[in-house]
């Protein structure tokens, strides 16, 4: 007899019971129905497709495009003993072969696939071998050209239904429009559809917009100094904040995207383990981040579009308690956001430019097969053709919405080796160099897949181990590699793109001018949009944001700016002082500024005037550093 979703649930995740709307989507999913999941962030998506995978015979086939979330699934399911694997653009040919080998064989339960490798000939020639028990599509957005992150490979998704016309299509996402719905449900070619969504309101979070001269200033002001993000649009502008906070005595860390990713993982481990308590940090951080105790997200720039600025606010506050997303926001931000219009879709004259330039780049003939990953570096390719990095790279994004590339995010791919010599040659080897052979009996006694497939290893766990230096042991397997002992792949790190069509001279380029009109309307909506919530001092925030997602709230929050604001004529004094003394019990000792950070206006001036009176009471006690605490 199949195990129940809620034992499953029990054995491997330790919960009791699932959260809001997750039960009736597996529950949809084990019924074989096609599936539309909308959860805000941090509504546990995942859970959605990993329980009936395990209930399920065979297989699911996950199609995500964040290749950084892929992997650290993968890790953590594996460290709950469920069998997974992922396929990526980053993984050379060997590495793909052999997990597809292994998924045909019935190796896992779950196989995570980047969209484009849905298109190569390779995982197509093993496609109708796979046993797949259903089809879960993350981010499924990506699927509409309407939607504010169109990937064309999404497209093909459909096709794989041909090839497993049993398995339901459990499509899930955290931001879709009305419009975008009804897209991802026609894209994915749904039949009878269930559709579950949960609404898009968080109580729990009080949201603050505020426009700022001095955004410095104001964040050092304003930052919870509990766990919170700051998020920044540039690394530069990130190191800067980052800087700015530990010099006001505020214990901070940074990361961006052009960090090394050893820095980036290092940065990651402080935050998580609360050694750091602010991370200052570019968007591409912070997706499939489980911490549920993130007290606030502070935007230091406003973000391009609602959609992104709900994302990334939704990040705080997933344990359910009191947070707060707080957004600075001045003259500049409105002129980058209208700017952005011209940016993002520039003439057509400039993209035949940028596709000429990249064919040249990599060095792809006019002709050549499609469907090949190259290495690229935008900011080579930039200086070498004397581009704006800017204008670039949004004429790359718009290239790659017509389908001809997919653009991937940055790729750590550990070191790998695999003997491919026999154990005879390898004893032999003892008497003709016994250097060489100490670290080949190293490598046997530390991998036991060394013989059988390229196996990750740390270079620096094997000079460890054999207590030598990093930098002795370099030169010896490549030294070995050499010989053709061992296939030997050093680590790497970097952007790729995946080129789709057969190259062309770019005069004959066919670029549909119409449709990327439609786009650039679409575009000029959300900006629009996105100013008029920053601008907003009248309309309730959250009544804003759940007409923008298509709900129909029956009333304002009551925990955003705006509603705060109109509530200074009746300033419930009581209220407010609950509140006070709710926020000391969450956090502990804090600083006044801490303490009144979510007030503006008049309510500001009460809650001071309330927590003088607390004080003169012996209800709370002001120490010598100014922060405020409950008398003992």
């Amino acid at each position: 007899m199949a195990a129940t979703p809620e034992q499953i649930l029990k054995q491997y995740w330790g919960y009791n019971s699932f959260r809001p709307l997750q039960r009736e989507i597996i529950v949809s999913v084990l019924q074989n129905r096609d599936t539309l999941a909308l959860l805000p962030t941090g509504g546990g998506k995942s859970v959605c497709y990993q329980v009936p995978a395990l209930i399920k015979d065979g297989f699911c086939l996950v199609i995500s495009p964040l290749i950084a979330l892929m992997q650290d699934q993968v890790t953590r399911l594996k460290q709950l003993e469920i069998p997974a694997e992922c396929i990526h653009s980053g993984m050379n040919y060997n590495d793909v072969r052999r997990i597809a080998d292994n998924a045909m064989h019935g190796a896992y339960k779950l196989l995570y696939i980047s969209p484009e490798r849905l298109q190569t000939q390779l995982f197509m020639d093993y496609m109708t071998e796979f046993d797949v028990s259903m089809i879960a599509v993350d981010e499924a957005h990506c699927i509409s050209q309407w939607g504010h992150d169109f990937r064309p490979d999404y497209l093909k998704i459909a096709d794989a239904r041909a090839v497993y016309p049993s398995a339901p299509v459990l499509a899930l996402t955290a931001t879709a429009t009305g419009d975008v719905q009804m897209d991802i449900e026609k894209q994915l070619q749904f039949k009878n559809a269930s559709v579950f969504k949960q609404s898009f309101a968080r109580n729990n979070i009080f949201y603050n917009v505020h426009y700022s001269e001095n955004k410095n200033g104001d964040t050092i002001n304003n930052i919870n100094k509990s766990c919170s993000i700051v998020y920044c649009r540039s690394r530069k502008q990130t190191e800067m904040v980052c800087k700015s906070l530990q010099q006001s005595g505020i214990a901070a860390t940074g990361y961006h995207a052009g960090m090394l990713k050893e820095k980036r993982d290092d940065a990651q481990e402080e935050w998580m383990h609360n050694k750091a308590a602010v991370m200052v940090a570019t968007t591409a951080f912070g997706m499939g981040i489980d911490k549920p105790d993130v007290r606030m997200v502070l935007h230091y720039d406003a973000p391009e579009h609602l959609e992104a600025w709900y994302q990334e606010a939704g990040r705080a506050g997933r344990d359910g308690k009191q947070s707060w997303a707080y957004t600075l926001y001045n003259s500049n931000d409105k002129k980058r956001l209208l700017e952005s219009i011209d940016q993002q879709f520039p003439p057509e004259a400039y993209l035949r430019q940028v596709y000429q330039a990249v064919a040249e780049y990599l060095q792809i003939p006019i002709g050549t097969q499609p469907d090949q990953y190259y290495p690229f570096d935008l900011t080579d390719f930039c200086r070498k053709f004397s581009l704006q990095p800017t204008y670039a790279v949004h004429a790359l994004k718009l290239l790659e919405r017509e389908g001809l590339w997919t653009m991937t995010e940055s790729v750590y791919n550990p070191a790998t080796i695999q003997f491919i010599t026999d154990r005879h040659t390898l004893d032999d080897l003892r008497f003709v160099n016994p250097n060489l052979s100490y670290v080949t009996i190293g490598l046997l006694r530390m991998y036991n897949t060394i013989f059988h497939f390229p196996t990750p290893v740390r270079e620096t766990a094997i000079a460890k181990q054999l207590k030598m230096q990093k930098e002795e042991l370099i030169p010896i397997l490549e030294q070995l590699n050499k010989m053709e002992l061992i296939a030997y792949n050093k680590p790497g790190e970097g952007p790729q793109l995946f080129f789709h069509h057969y190259r062309v001279d770019s005069r004959y380029l066919i670029i549909d001018l119409n449709r990327i009109n439609t786009l650039r309307k679409r575009h000029i909506a959300r900006t629009e949009a996105m100013i008029a919530f920053l601008e907003n001092n009248t309309e309730c925030r959250e009544r804003i944001l759940l007409t923008y997602f298509g709900e129909k709230p029956e009333k304002d929050c009551g925990h955003c700016d705006v509603c705060r604001d109109k509530r200074v004529e009746k300033i419930d004094n009581k209220l407010l002082r609950k509140e006070i003394l709710e926020q000391l019990k969450t956090h502990g000792i804090t600083s006044i500024a801490d303490l009144l950070s979510t007030y503006t206006g008049a309510i500001k001036e009460a809650a001071l005037a309330l927590l003088r009176e607390m004080i003169d009471e012996g209800v709370l006690s002001l120490g010598r550093d100014g922060r405020v605490s409950f008398s003992k």
